[in-house]
């Protein structure tokens, strides 16, 4: 699948110490270990819809992290996917009249404009569901093999289930008591009620075919893909298991990142799917998530119609920290506007004050579980400091430009 247009980023003299971010299954902010070549998966969009402000500010937090690597001199292979087969597109091209294939690659085309307004670096391999289906069926097959899946007796729907007791350490990701993961897993698109389950927390690999779905040749029967295990799949297939990071939205906690490490702990003999997960809070609007049932959903290609500056959405997602469900305000996004040119007027100047230290700075609040709030702080206080007391260092105004292009993904020039 195509991804969207590279973004040039700018060389700054210098390093930062290095990153450490929260990781959920430690429940603690450790250091993030990688080689000369960091890696990282994250979950991609369900094409059903266009770019709302909660995955926005997903998509910004793991450009963060892939912007910190990229600064202290590491390659990156990032990956992301796109589940373009699944409920919600078909419930959503059926409610229009419209093809779900149809519908699926316009809103992923419509992803990948927002994605390049925001500047957000774009993943090395961006991968379908669709094209990955056979790497799932082999996936699949394996499970089958093992023991750790099982057809159920169902004569007229044979599908196929991953044993949530496949693995030993199942539950280590979340940290979730079983309670929590009965509920979780019937309101996130589980199916506990199913017949034919050993258990009913048991996670679907491979759906057999309906009348009126999509549907693929395999062993078990034509089919689909279940959506933990294409996570699975596209990640071990193209950076391994026991990877950097593996990042999305706190409601992919449960059940999806629950399953999808398990499936390849199941089968690759790594104790962990990835050495960090990294998850980000939601985004609200007047007290509430944002989310398609409450119709609430702020779009990001809706702002930029209303001549919104990507800069200003970027840098109002940027003012809370990541972890945090934080709301959306007018405010947030007038703040924004007035930083934006508070900073493009600063860097303007001919010469400023030293920006060494500030860039310093800028780069230890990163490193230090990517704290933008006091990341952005640095830059206003550099900024204010020019433009009432100028300065004498020529050089200052385009470090400055090209530390924020580089670290925060704004370009002020």
């Amino acid at each position: 699948m195509q991804s969207w247009s590279d973004v040039a980023v700018p060389s700054v003299p210098g390093e930062g110490p290095p990153l450490r971010l929260y990781d959920t299954s430690d429940q603690r902010v450790r250091p993030v270990t990688v080689g000369p070549t960091a890696t990282m998966y994250v979950c991609g969009i369900t094409p059903y819809d266009a770019t709302h402000l909660g995955h926005a500010a997903t998509y910004l937090t793991f450009d963060l992290i892939n912007r910190v690597w990229r600064d202290a001199g590491h390659d990156v292979h990032y990956v992301q996917n796109v589940t373009d087969v699944d409920d919600p597109l078909f419930e959503r091209a059926a409610r229009d009249g419209e093809d779900w294939m149809v519908l699926g690659m316009r809103e992923t085309a419509l992803f990948r404009e927002d994605m390049e307004a925001l500047r957000v670096l774009p993943p090395r391999d961006y991968v379908g569901a669709v094209e990955s289906v056979n790497e799932v069926v082999a996936f699949v097959e394996k499970l089958v093999a093992s023991g750790a899946a099982y057809v159920v007796d169902d004569a007229e729907f044979p599908d196929v289930y991953f044993r949530a007791d496949a693995t030993e350490q199942f539950g280590y990701e979340s940290g979730y008591d079983r309670e929590t993961m009965d509920r979780l897993f019937a309101e996130r698109g589980g199916d506990p009620d199913r017949p034919g389950k050993r258990d009913p927390l048991d996670a679907l690999v491979w759906r057999a075919v309906r009348p009126g779905e999509p549907s693929w040749p395999s062993p078990f029967g034509q089919g689909r893909p279940g959506w933990h295990i294409e996570c699975s799949a596209i990640a071990l297939n193209r950076i391994g298991a026991g990877f950097d990071v593996q990042g999305g939205g706190s409601d992919l906690i449960f059940p999806h990142h629950e399953f999808s490490a398990a499936h390849a702990e199941a089968i690759v003999p790594e104790r962990r799917f990835a050495r960090h997960y990294v998850h980000t809070g939601m985004i609200g609007l007047d007290g509430e998530k944002m989310s398609k049932s409450k119709g609430n959903l702020v779009f990001v290609s809706k702002l930029r119609c209303q001549q919104v500056d990507p800069r200003a959405i970027r840098l109002g997602l940027l003012s809370g920290h990541y972890r945090q469900d934080r709301p959306w305000t007018d405010e947030v996004l007038a703040d924004a506007h007035t930083r934006v040119k508070l900073w493009q007027d600063a860097v303007a100047l001919e010469a400023g004050p030293s920006a060494t230290d500030t860039v310093a700075r800028l780069r230890q609040h990163l490193a230090d579980d990517l704290d933008t709030p006091k990341a952005l702080d640095a830059i206003d206080g550099w900024a204010h400091q020019a433009l009432t007391y100028g300065g004498g260092d020529a050089a200052a105004p385009g470090l400055i430009a090209d530390a924020v292009d580089a670290l925060l993904g704004v370009a002020l020039r």
